[in-house]
């Protein structure tokens, strides 16, 4: 028997059912369920916008970007804070008073002398007594006064003070710091809409994906039905002597196989129908209803696709690298510069401040860097190294995607050729069954001659869904490599080639 057609179906049908998205199959998964929830194309891509983990996390990373850089806006105000202390403190004091003491013990002796002097003559001898007795006693008077005198005291005191400071000048480091701020925002985007094109790459993959296996399984199942009646016809034709038994057996073969394919391809459509549930976080199994599609006409050049290489997420997350790089460089350059700041200080108790405190102070401080114990010169040139690095990066990045989009587009010309051209095929293969069975009816064609032609029919029907599907998924990756993916529904609406004569 030949066994080629047979074999060639087969191959192609495990390959198919191989590219489908696998589910976790936590239950028995035997067969789908019996009224699976029916959900559109674009519900489904509502759902998913609503219900995905992914997206809201990139969601809360953009607004987490978008609040720092909120932050960065209010560095050139002033910071004033708000202190209270309390003190407990001793202070010693200590004053030399032997210079102190001769002095006015001279000037004591001095003025005793003098002193007769300025009274009337009969007065002047004894008040002359009176200040001899009294300069007798200064030494002893002034001998008792020690040469040092210490005061100390100890005391608590509540001390709250305001405190304000408003940078003037930084040598272009908050501007720095705010454009890298910037940058991060433009990462953030880039990196969430990048997310947004690749959650919705995986929606069109698995939503397909559970189409195709649907079609398999039916299409798998139209083959088994069509080789139970040639079993059954080949069966009554040996039991009239048509045939002989081999023939039988070689149809035997042959159905057991497309038995096989059919339990496959159900537990694959199981497996598929699990996949897209757990992805749009459905409680139970649901069922894609908008078909496998195909434009016939081709799709717009693809200079209309690159002329939006710029605004795509790795070329956008390349051009926030590079402005993040390029502040990397203006701070370190900041380094260089002097820096200034005003500054000021209320002592808001000064009736319990400490002898030295001031009531308030005010001033303007110029600080420049002479000498640093980190290399300045290697920082400034590390940085402009990364710049240089994140500009090769973007430009790669321009490059990378270009290719990418010519690839895709090339790719989606290529599937919608073979499907057109599976047409023809699968007329032929109609029409090379219907004669085959007249003639195994009549004797004349031998059963290896209606397998093949049934194998023929099952691969012509696989490679027409293969192919479907392969234009629904490099279509969405035209879109997702040019940030278009939000098009896909229009693509769908203008599609004119849909697989719906097996549903």
């Amino acid at each position: 028997m030949n066994r080629s057609g047979v074999k060639h179906w087969l191959d192609a049908a495990i390959l198919l059912i191989a590219a489908l998205p696998l589910g976790a199959k936590a239950q028995d998964m035997s067969a789908p369920q019996e009224n699976p929830q029916e959900i559109t194309f674009n519900a489904a891509l509502s759902r998913l916008d609503a219900t995905s983990p992914d997206l809201a996390a990139g969601d809360h990373s953009v607004r987490a970007s978008e609040l720092i850089a909120d932050a960065t806006r209010t560095l050139r105000r002033p910071t004033v804070t708000a202190s209270a202390s309390f003190i407990t403190y001793q202070k010693t004091l200590g004053v030399d008073l032997s210079g102190a003491r001769g002095n006015a013990e001279n000037a004591a002796t001095e003025f005793l002398t003098k002193l007769p002097g300025q009274f009337p003559s009969g007065l002047q001898q004894i008040v002359g007594e009176v200040t001899q007795r009294i300069g007798a006693a200064l030494p002893g008077i002034f001998g008792k006064i020690p040469d040092t005198f210490q005061f100390q005291t100890r005391d608590t005191v509540f001390r709250p003070t305001l405190t304000a400071a408003m940078p003037i000048y930084t040598g272009g480091a908050i501007g720095a710091i705010q454009d890298g701020a910037d940058a991060a925002v433009g990462a953030a985007r880039a990196k969430q809409a990048g997310g947004r094109d690749l959650s919705r790459v995986n929606l069109i993959r698995t939503y397909f994906g559970q189409q195709v296996a649907v079609q398999l399984t039916r299409s798998t199942r139209e083959t088994l039905q069509s080789f139970d009646r040639h079993l059954s016809d080949a069966i009554k034709l040996e039991q009239n002597g048509f045939i002989p038994r081999a023939r039988v057996l070689q149809v035997q073969v042959a159905h057991d196989a497309a038995q096989r394919a059919y339990e496959r391809a159900r537990l694959e459509e199981a497996s598929a129908t699990d996949a897209l549930a757990r992805l749009l976080d459905h409680p139970g199994d649901i069922s894609a209803v908008t078909p496998l599609f195909v434009r016939s006409t081709p799709l717009p050049p693809v200079e209309t696709f690159l002329a939006s290489v710029d605004s795509t997420p790795m070329v956008r997350g390349s051009d926030a690298a590079y402005g993040i790089a390029s502040a990397g460089v203006d701070l370190a350059k900041s380094r260089y510069r002097p820096q200034a700041f005003a500054f000021g200080s209320y002592n808001a108790n000064r009736d319990n401040a400490l002898p030295v405190d001031p009531d308030w102070i005010a001033g303007v401080t110029l600080r420049f860097t002479l000498m640093s114990n980190f290399d300045r010169r290697k920082t400034l040139e590390a940085a402009q190294e990364r710049e240089l690095a994140a500009a090769d990066t973007a430009a790669q990045a321009r490059k990378d995607v270009t290719g990418q989009i010519v690839r895709a587009w090339n790719l989606v010309e290529t599937a919608r050729r073979s499907f057109l051209l599976l047409d023809s095929n699968l007329a032929a293969a109609h029409e090379n069954l219907r004669v085959q069975r007249l003639s195994f009816a009549a004797g004349e064609a031998p059963s290896s001659a209606l397998v093949d032609a049934e194998a023929v029919l099952a691969t012509t029907k696989t490679q027409r869904i293969a192919a479907a599907y392969e234009y629904d998924l490099a279509l969405a990756g035209l879109l997702a490599a040019s940030h278009r993916v939000g098009d896909f529904s229009t693509f769908l609406a203008q599609a004119d080639r849909r697989l719906e004569e097996y549903k």
